[in-house]
Order: structure tokens, then sequence, then C-alpha cells
């Protein structure tokens, strides 16, 4: 968590809360395409 803290910055830079919302989604969808990024991808074999 250290390390994403870093990557995305470790507080809110705007001040409104509508922005701040707007602000956390876009962190929430960055981290989430790392995770995607990380978890290798595979296939069934039938």
């Amino acid at each position: 968590m250290v390390r994403v803290k870093k990557l995305l910055g470790g507080t809110l830079s705007l001040r409104s809360h509508i922005t701040q919302i707007s602000e956390t989604d876009g962190m929430i969808k960055a981290l989430n395409k790392l995770i995607e990024l990380s978890m290798p991808s595979m296939k069934a074999i039938v």
C-alpha cells in the first residue's frame, strides 16, 4: 500500500468534495489497472 500511495499521491490535492470523489475514482481505476496487469492470464486447455 505504501508504494501505491507514493505512486498515486498520499493525499487528495483538490478542495471541492465533488472533485475529490473524481480524483479518488481515478486513483481506484489506476490501481485496478495495475492489479490487472500483474495478474497472469490463463486459458483452459480442453
